[in-house]
């Protein structure tokens, strides 16, 4: 299946603001004072919730383009990796400025001794830069490879995401065991992919 460029820009917009729905959803709770007795801790795990979703979305195009073979899919990753990002911004920014009021010092000693803080801080600072370099220019000044080499570093990020949300949860694990088994399958397409690209290689070479 192949989308013109119209289609596929016009796909880009309706994805896009698709993204803002969660958001819109939660101020929409605000306003209507409908998320709970406290809800702060609501709006912030609701966004953490979406930040790893978008993240697992993202690392699910490139095998979906695989299986599909529908191009247009990468068109998409850029902009679904930027609002995990988004979204864990705003988790991030939440949580040091309404949960916790700026002050740097109980912050410390939270992420010291919640290791879930600690862990969800670590996703963060890796997120941070792979946001940073997502545009072309960043690619070109990097080089190819070098860019390439930097943003595998998403696949930790999942991971850490993901025992970030575990440890906070504790009690009922269903959607971490959902979660996990969903990057699980994601890890071991991507092994086998490269594991075939590999062999196709050293086909090709002999």
């Amino acid at each position: 299946m192949k989308l013109s460029s119209k289609q596929v820009t016009l796909l880009k917009v309706f994805v896009f603001l698709a993204c803002l729905v969660p958001l819109g959803d939660l101020g929409w709770g605000l306003y209507q004072d409908t998320l709970g007795a406290n809800p702060i801790e609501t709006v912030i795990r609701a966004l953490g919730r979406w930040a790893l979703k978008f993240l697992l979305i993202t690392l699910a195009i490139t095998p979906l383009r695989k299986i599909t073979g529908f191009g247009w899919l990468m068109r998409l990753r850029r902009m679904l990796g930027l609002y995990a990002f988004f979204y864990a911004l705003l988790h991030w920014c939440i949580y040091l400025g309404l949960d916790q009021s700026f002050d740097w010092i109980e912050i410390a000693k939270d992420v010291i001794k919640r290791p879930f803080i600690t862990i969800g801080m670590l996703t963060f600072t890796i997120l941070l830069p792979l946001a940073i370099t997502s545009t072309n220019g960043m690619v070109q000044r990097m080089g190819f490879e070098r860019w390439q080499g930097l943003h595998r570093a998403v696949y930790a990020a999942a991971m850490l995401a993901v025992l970030h949300f575990w440890w906070l949860v504790k009690l009922d694990v269903t959607w971490p065991l959902i979660y996990t088994a969903i990057l699980s399958v994601l890890l071991g397409m991507r092994l086998y992919y490269r594991r075939s690209e590999r062999l196709q290689t050293h086909a090709a070479g002999m």
